[in-house]
């Protein structure tokens, strides 16, 4: 390995995930979402492998993550639906990307851009999350502006969505009521005239426990990329998901210390024993979570060790015991479940966060190697 580190991703894992998603939701079409750079996976490689798998469409956040996926020569339906004040919407709408409007605002904006196409617009809902999208008297002047311009063949409104925030938590009452101002939203819509619309809502979690909620698209995430959307939901393999990123890399150096030797920053860690410490060449720097000192795992020569001592801008360190291994030797940090690695859950736990931060944060000096390339 010429790099500190690598995330191996494994495509063949991904298409599986999203093929399990798809018979979690047989009747919708599927959204893979690849925001976030394909949440720290590599968002064009990813891309290309959902749609090679048959997903109908991608989702990303942001009009610019849409029109690199484009310049990258990804084909297939977009939709970014983040607008910024300010952010250039033409180039993603001469590119074909669907953007979002959440207020009267936001479709101005899209009406605003200097394109040569139509826009092609969904309409963003507030059903309860109070983050994107609008409701009640401004829901109702966002309908009827986006009816107007619609009518008027300014834009062509193609989707109404709103996103759920408990769909993690199958037993809350949020759910339903979410679902409820959405069928009212979208029968608004209707009452305005625009009937042949995609309706999404469902997220990882909901495609997974929620059909009432999977309407004609369901747009699914971290998911796909084998991690558990909750920890309610149960672990990926009790989902059925396979991990897709097996982060590794190698001892740079391997060496004795007596008891009573303090290690890292601080001296957080001290150690109890003689023991054998391992220096591994990432770290904070790279997107491991600092948050996970003192308490996160690896697996190196097929046994678990802790990270001993606070992890570091560029390096951590091992208490390996008394493993006998060498400089070199491969350190998986996180990675399947099924061959008795740590997950990117394990880390999340260990850091008082979710997986999603786990994978998505990771950059810096890390490579990524992919396995079952389209």
């Amino acid at each position: 390995m010429s790099a500190p580190a690598e995330a191996v991703v494994d495509l063949d894992a991904y298409r599986a995930n999203l093929a399990r998603l798809r018979g979690a939701a047989p009747t919708a079409a599927q959204m893979a979402v690849v925001k976030a750079d394909g949440y720290g996976h590599g968002a064009v490689t990813m891309a290309r492998a959902a749609l090679e798998a048959g997903s109908e469409w991608l989702g990303v956040a942001t009009v610019e993550e849409a029109v690199r996926l484009r310049s990258a020569g990804v084909d297939g339906p977009v939709l970014a639906w983040l607008c910024p004040a300010g952010a250039d919407l033409g180039p993603a709408i001469d590119a074909g990307v669907d953007v979002a409007a959440g207020s009267v605002e936001q479709l101005d904006a899209v009406l605003a851009a200097p394109a040569r196409r139509r826009p092609r617009v969904h309409l963003k809902v507030d059903t309860g999350m109070a983050r994107g999208g609008v409701r009640g008297a401004d829901l109702s002047a966002l309908i009827a502006a986006a009816a107007r311009a619609h009518h008027g063949a300014r834009i062509e409104v193609v989707g109404i969505f709103s996103h759920l925030a408990c769909a993690d938590e199958p037993g809350s009452p949020v759910n339903a009521e979410q679902r409820t101002a959405f069928d009212a939203a979208v029968a608004e819509l209707a009452a305005a005239g625009i009937t042949d619309v995609l309706r999404h809502l469902a997220n990882s979690a909901a495609t997974l426990v929620d059909p009432a909620a999977h309407h004609d698209l369901v747009r699914v995430g971290i998911a796909t990329y084998g991690i558990s959307p909750g920890e309610a939901l149960g672990a990926p393999e009790d989902l059925g998901l396979q991990a897709v990123m097996t982060l590794r890399s190698a001892l740079a150096l391997v060496r004795r210390v007596p008891a009573g030797t303090g290690v890292s920053y601080g001296h957080t860690f001290v150690t109890q024993r003689p023991t054998t410490l391992g220096l591994v060449p990432i770290g904070y720097g790279d997107g491991v979570l600092r948050a996970a000192s003192n308490t996160a795992e690896a697996l190196v020569a097929g046994t678990r060790v802790r990270v001993a001592g606070r992890v570091c801008m560029d390096q951590l360190v091992l208490d390996l015991g008394d493993l006998d291994v060498r400089r070199g030797e491969e350190v998986v940090l996180f990675g399947s479940a099924g061959r008795g690695e740590p997950t990117a859950e394990d880390w999340a736990r260990a850091a008082g966060t979710i997986g999603y931060e786990v994978v998505t944060r990771l950059g810096g000096r890390i490579v990524h190697r992919y396995l079952g390339a389209p």
